[in-house]
């Protein structure tokens, strides 16, 4: 057999082998066309030059260059970038492949079994060097498009949360990731009892569930100064085909308090969840609200972990006149700072107090104190600045000023001077 040329394994009508390199085309596109069809009609043009490559190696034995390797990887490459899955890929050029095969034992018919078994051993050796080259480029692709999308997603979501972007501009941004801005959203926040642990797991854990249960339109996850931001449509999490007496309202916040306290850290977590409101202001609106309550359920030392900026509100209320809720605290509430141990046990035994509806034995276990200690604390309370919590008629001012305490985190941090 002359090596300089391949031959067109099929006979002619003569019965004679044909030599010429249309013949040979023909024979490599058929293999190409019948690949394609294997793998789920994969473009045939990303085979590139590796059926002539594998008929080479069978033939002459020569093994493929560096240039024409690079080309292959180069090919990954595209396929990533076309969105084809690379189990489609590596079965386009394996059955590729076993195609060619089938044909070549006419071409190596009259040639001894050891050289039989060279070029079997020259094409496994392409196939190897190939499907290896192409996927590492299919890899190298998709580790690009994957830190692409992280950044546009990163931008979108730091865009979507100022809330002062070009809606025009921002909606087209939004497109890809399956985002309607005409639609009602909510954002709900998950922040770690430490530094947030590792964002790929914390974030795919997120996806895998939050896609699961909403779907994945409209959805997005992303870190956030240190915080996990999920955006959902409020629809979603709010269905009126909810069971009679069930509070839907924090559904997307114990969905994602679920999943994440499984992670092995970031715990525990704490979630809040603001309202729902329409538009791209309204992510922006709601974004702000689930940050003050993650930052009010500190300051309250809230026992739930997860924490609905709707319950919250009070605490918005109080702080929109904030020299009236300073002057009320420092009122009623600074002498408390004459007391031995300071001021604070003696407001966590109010808050308790007020919280369990005035139970001496309820407030006890809450701040981990005897019921006795529970009653000295209230009488101390009383000489100290004039109130009795136990009457109805001191019992607002005293509540109104504790609130207004936490809120403004005081005596942790002094009151903020009077306007």
């Amino acid at each position: 057999m002359n090596d300089g040329a391949r031959r067109d394994p099929r006979p002619t009508a003569a019965g004679e082998r044909r030599t010429t390199d249309d013949a040979d085309g023909q024979w490599l596109a058929d293999v190409a066309a019948g690949a394609s069809r294997d793998a789920g009609n994969v473009p045939v043009a990303l085979l590139g030059d590796y059926l002539p490559l594998l008929a080479d190696a069978a033939i002459t034995g020569r093994k493929p260059k560096r240039a024409e390797l690079d080309a292959v990887e180069a090919l990954g490459r595209k396929a990533a970038e076309q969105g084809i899955s690379a189990g489609r890929v590596v079965q386009l050029y394996l059955s590729a492949a076993r195609r060619l095969w089938q044909d070549l034992p006419e071409v190596v018919r009259s040639r001894d079994r050891e050289a039989v078994r060279a070029a079997a051993a020259a094409v496994l050796q392409v196939v190897d060097d190939a499907v290896a080259t192409l996927a590492e480029g299919y890899a190298v692709a998709r580790r690009d498009l994957v830190r692409r999308e992280e950044t546009l997603r990163r931008e979108l979501i730091d865009d979507l949360l100022r809330g002062d972007s070009d809606l025009g501009a921002l909606v087209g941004r939004a497109e890809p990731f399956g985002l309607d801005l005409a639609r009602v959203h909510q954002v709900a926040l998950a922040a770690p009892s430490r530094r947030l642990p590792d964002t790929d797991a914390a974030i795919t854990a997120l996806e895998a569930v939050i896609f699961d249960r909403l779907g994945d339109r409209d959805v997005l996850v992303a870190t956030k100064d240190g915080l996990l931001v999920v955006l959902a449509p409020a629809e979603a999490t709010d269905s009126d085909n909810a069971p009679d007496g069930h509070d839907t309202r924090n559904d997307l916040g114990q969905l994602m308090h679920d999943q994440l306290r499984r992670l092995p850290r970031g715990r525990p977590w704490r979630i809040a969840v603001g309202r729902p409101h329409p538009g791209l202001y309204g992510i922006a609106r709601s974004y702000e609200e689930a940050r003050e309550a993650l930052t009010m359920a500190g300051r309250l030392r809230v026992p739930t972990p997860v924490v609905n900026a709707r319950d919250l509100l009070i605490y918005r209320v109080l702080l929109r006149d904030q020299p009236a809720i300073v002057e009320l605290v420092h009122a009623v509430l600074h002498p408390l700072t004459q007391a031995r141990g300071g001021a604070e046990p003696l407001l966590a035994t109010m808050q308790a107090y007020f919280d369990t509806g005035g139970v001496a034995t309820e407030t006890a276990k809450r701040v981990h104190i005897s019921v006795r200690a529970v009653t000295y604390r209230l009488e101390r309370i009383h000489t100290l600045t004039g109130y009795d919590p136990a009457d109805p008629a001191h019992r607002f001012t005293l509540q109104a000023a504790v609130l207004g305490a936490r809120a403004l985190n005081w005596p942790e941090q002094p009151l903020p001077a009077a306007g």
